[in-house]
């Protein structure tokens, strides 16, 4: 991963602005999943790192955009940038990032440079449909999973098929990983945001719900419940809820267990996963180290 680090420093650095090179620096790096992924694919191959710095950049512009959208003030425990300098900054360092990611990428194979070029498009497109299904209660499975495909798996999919066509592996097989991969990660967030602290989340635990978010828990909550408990938890969608409120819903949770059914969804894309990379036990690895994660 420091050659990953080293190849972000430079793209930056030749951006050749000191406004962006302080602001970048404020942003947290995370857990590079995408960048550790197409490493562990491709390890030997010379241009990995500088793929794997790419991915980041893009992944970084979409968080700066996701957060100006979410009107977001903290991003993993630290001030966002449109929080500390404005979303009209946070827009623009999110177009420098996407710019220079493509400037980069244009110098790759084609397979490789469309691969990453349309998992772009496809994340723009699962934000702008995550905004709209925000504006009403959605209780769709289907429909949340599509878009929860767009807006992250489709970037981790696009890493590990990239990264596949880079060193001549099996494309197909590495796509279905990083797509499952992708989901089955973003289920377990759903469920942390309902079950981890605040402390741990860096943001208010059941937040998702506040900001008009219907994740899996919700959807099979919703599911489960009689005409009037349905109504009522519809009534709470997007609001600030009290204690009373919140532990209604936390009850129901509990009593119909849709954190267990939610989490059971992301074990069976996890295990799909496995499957098509039962040979890399790495690969295998992540899964496993990914679905017992706590935060």
């Amino acid at each position: 991963m420091q050659r990953v680090e080293k190849e972000i420093a430079r793209l930056i650095q030749e951006i050749d602005y000191d406004e962006v090179t302080e602001l970048f620096g404020s942003l947290s790096g995370g857990k590079r999943l995408r960048a550790k992924l197409i490493l562990k694919i491709a390890p030997e191959h010379k241009d990995a790192p500088l793929l794997a710095a790419i991915v980041e950049l893009i992944h970084g512009a979409s968080l700066l955009h996701d957060d100006v959208i979410d009107d977001a003030m903290t991003r993993r425990g630290v001030t966002s940038v449109n929080a500390s300098s404005g979303s009209k900054t946070a827009v623009m360092l999110g177009d420098i990032l996407y710019s220079k990611a493509f400037t980069e990428l244009v110098a790759f194979d084609k397979d490789v440079a469309q691969t990453i070029a349309a998992s772009v498009t496809a994340l723009s497109k699962g934000e702008m449909m995550d905004v709209k299904m925000a504006e009403k209660f959605n209780s769709d499975e289907s429909l949340y999973l599509d878009m929860l495909y767009l807006k992250t798996a489709t970037l981790i999919e696009a890493a590990a098929k990239a990264s596949a066509l880079l060193v001549g592996k099996d494309a197909e097989k590495h796509a279905l990983y990083g797509r499952n991969l992708g989901l089955s990660f973003q289920i377990i967030d759903d469920i942390l945001d309902i079950t981890a602290t605040e402390e741990a989340l860096g943001k208010p635990a059941m937040n998702d719900f506040v900001e008009g978010k219907c994740t899996l828990p919700y959807i099979y909550l919703y599911e489960e419940l009689n005409v009037d408990d349905k109504n009522h938890l519809v009534s709470l969608h997007t609001k600030e809820t009290s204690k009373e409120e919140t532990l209604w819903i936390q009850e129901n949770m509990q009593e119909h267990k849709t954190i267990e059914k939610s989490f059971k969804l992301a074990q069976k894309l996890s295990n799909e996963a496995q499957t098509a990379m039962s040979e890399d036990s790495e690969l295998v690895a992540i899964l496993e180290t990914m679905i017992k994660r706590t935060f």
